[in-house]
């Protein structure tokens, strides 16, 4: 008897649960469709600093938290070798300096004057010599021993000449040279110098004394203390919905229950083949009283808004395109716009309509 009382009363509440359907009535508010997205603050202009040469990190001048400007030194690394050879650079300037080497130009000069006199002299005997041997005065050996010496002479001027030239210019060139070279170690000397390119603040200093530093490796994260970038990964299927200006909506970790707005500053067109993702970029309207970089963030583009729309929530919905009425009705709709709980009905149901939640 008592199994049997069982049986019936365990089929009453079956019955009883089956026919405890449950229903709403559709409501008339306002819909947003927005576009998913997630991702990471970043300080406006923030960078990794990387050396230019490798070598000891000699001194570390900054912290996590200073402020720094463009052209402040973070760090320095060892370059002793570099010192030598800027000294070595100097000793070379100040030895082929155009001035130092003055002398030897002035030597050059002088040789090629004296040679010029020579040659003159040696033409004026040579004519005048020529002169008298078409009068029949002199002897015809005599001219020849003029007209000798004059070619000789001029071949001594020509090639001194020459000589003072190629000195000037190969004195030029070692000038020049050694002056390029020594600009050059010191551009070198100040690599060893490692500078802040902008206005901000240091985020991380990632060397320290002693350690090992190399262009292949960062040395410090630096950003600007008051401007912030949200960086969002937005689907491909999603991308085309977006476009600068547009309205987003930031939820962060570090506010809960807040919510902030942005809008799209920029869309990076090239798509990361891995997550199949596009960078946007968007920058805050109201922005956190408080902020770090790496923050993380979820985020809702907003793509339409509409005000005072019918509404039923997604899953009242039967195969994408029917509603179920309390009498078992099944009636086909028109949807608008979607969010992730509700969509705008556009025709086929009235507020009035009381609709069953599918099974």
């Amino acid at each position: 008897m008592f199994k049997k009382l069982s049986f019936f009363f365990l089929a009453f509440l079956i019955v009883s649960c089956k026919s405890k359907k449950e229903t709403i009535k559709p409501e008339v508010s306002s819909i947003t469709e927005s576009v998913y997205a997630s991702g990471i603050i970043k300080s406006k202009n923030q960078y990794q600093v990387f050396p230019s040469v490798s070598g000891i990190v000699d001194s570390v001048f900054v912290t996590e938290g200073d402020s720094v400007k463009s052209g402040s030194v973070i760090l320095i690394i060892s370059g002793k070798a570099q010192k030598l050879n800027k000294e070595l650079a100097q000793l070379s300037a100040a030895y082929t300096d155009a001035e130092a080497n003055k002398g030897k130009l002035n030597d050059a000069a002088m040789l090629r004057e004296l040679a010029k006199n020579k040659m003159q002299n040696d033409s004026l005997l040579y004519f005048r010599q020529k002169n008298l041997w078409e009068k029949q005065i002199g002897s015809k050996t005599e001219l020849e021993q003029r007209q000798l010496a004059y070619f000789n002479s001029k071949t001594a001027y020509n090639s001194a000449l020459i000589k003072y030239d190629d000195l000037k210019r190969q004195l030029d060139f070692t000038s020049a040279q050694s002056k390029k070279n020594l600009q050059l170690s010191g551009v070198l000397e100040n690599d060893y110098s490692v500078e802040s390119d902008i206005n901000g603040i240091v985020y991380s200093v990632l060397k320290s004394k002693g350690e090992i530093a190399s262009p292949q490796t960062p040395i410090a994260i630096i950003g600007d203390a008051r401007d912030f970038i949200l960086e969002m990964q937005v689907d491909e299927y999603d991308i085309l919905k977006l476009k600068k200006n547009q309205k987003v909506i930031v939820r962060l970790d570090s506010y809960k229950g807040k919510v902030f707005e942005a809008s799209i500053s920029k869309i990076n067109p090239l798509m990361n083949e891995r997550s199949k993702t596009f960078l946007v970029e968007a920058i805050f309207i109201t922005q956190p009283e408080i902020l770090y970089p790496n923050i993380s963030f979820e985020a809702s583009v907003v793509i339409q808004e509409k005000q005072n729309v019918l509404l039923i929530p997604r899953n009242f919905m039967l195969n994408d395109s029917m509603v179920l009425k309390v009498e078992d009705e099944k009636v086909i709709i028109r949807t608008g716009l979607k969010d992730y709980q509700k969509i705008e009905v556009l025709s086929g149901i009235t507020a009035e309509d009381e609709l069953v939640k599918p099974e």
